[in-house]
């Protein structure tokens, strides 16, 4: 296609002459950007060019265009203009990391780039705590652990979850654990680099059951997978009617346990229990002070 067609459209000119020339092909035709700030104005441009009856052949850096890649815009005028649209497959993150998870892949939901800022990041993973299938996103290197955090404190620190790093390329690493171990891989002091898709078990997968226990990297031994018993301890944790202030203390300290900061404990507490944040820190106050009671030496 490169070699044939009379029109490339590239996200970025100079990487698609890179790959051309690693490929040892010619690109013969005329060479354009088409890159997400410019898609709007050039899709217009490019149905002409298809309309003339020339081939124009869209490409973007990695992945797959129109899967949070430029591309959407100039195949739906292409398609509104009655020009024929096929594709030649080729790698996408989003399929790719879906088929190393383990995790359920019969049905699944690709939910891109959370947002940015940090509270409609949670307001957005709060609408998707249900979500029953296998959930697939796309993350930014300096937003990682962040992302993971909130994802833990809203989902619970013991789903199930993936880690994809680079995949397809040079420094591909595939890190498997539940979203507290990830949180704590990802917190840990290392240089978050790459882009990376994470693949996140749906609500009624439990980490456990998947044998998802241990965190464990691709060039590991494998992920631990003894026999665990998959109700979840926070399940344990529950009592009919309000919550106690025990019980909400003792559900901080397990999300604690399972890698979460205080504060990610917290929030974590509160999505599962529907409290406010005053809620928590009062039984945080009151089980620290029956503690401290339990613990003092019988008067004369």
């Amino acid at each position: 296609m490169l070699a044939t067609a009379d029109v490339v459209a590239a996200e970025d000119t100079r990487r698609v002459r890179r790959l051309a020339h690693a490929l040892g092909v010619t690109i013969g035709g005329r060479v354009t950007s088409c890159y997400d700030a410019v898609e709007g104005a050039r899709a217009a441009t490019l149905t002409e060019y298809l309309i003339a009856g020339q081939t124009v052949a869209l490409i973007t850096d990695a992945g797959m265009p129109a899967v949070s890649d430029p591309g959407f815009r100039v195949v739906a005028a292409a398609a509104a203009a009655g020009v024929p649209v096929t594709v030649v497959p080729g790698p996408s993150a989003v399929t790719a990391a879906l088929a190393v998870s383990g995790l359920p892949s019969d049905r699944f939901t690709f939910e891109g780039f959370l947002p940015r800022r940090g509270g409609e990041r949670r307001g957005r993973l709060r609408e998707l705590a249900a979500e029953r299938r296998t959930m697939v996103f796309l993350e930014a290197p300096h937003r990682l652990a962040s992302s993971l955090t909130d994802l833990a404190a809203v989902f619970g620190a013991e789903r199930a979850a993936v880690a994809c790093r680079e995949l397809t390329k040079t420094w591909e690493e595939i890190v498997r654990g539940d979203l507290g171990r990830l949180v704590a891989w990802a917190t840990d002091g290392r240089e978050i680099r790459g882009e990376f898709t994470l693949v996140v078990a749906g609500a009624a997968v439990a980490s456990r059951r998947l044998g998802f226990a241990d965190l464990a990297t691709a060039t590991e031994s494998g992920v631990e997978t003894s026999a665990i018993p998959p109700d979840s301890i926070l399940d344990d944790l529950r009592a009919p009617g309000p919550p106690t202030a025990a019980e909400l203390a003792a559900a901080v300290a397990h999300h604690e346990a399972a890698g979460l900061s205080r504060a990610a404990a917290r929030r974590a507490v509160m999505d599962q229990f529907g409290v406010s944040r005053a809620a928590v820190y009062e039984a945080l106050v009151v089980n620290r002070a029956g503690d401290a009671t339990s613990r003092r030496p019988p008067g004369r």
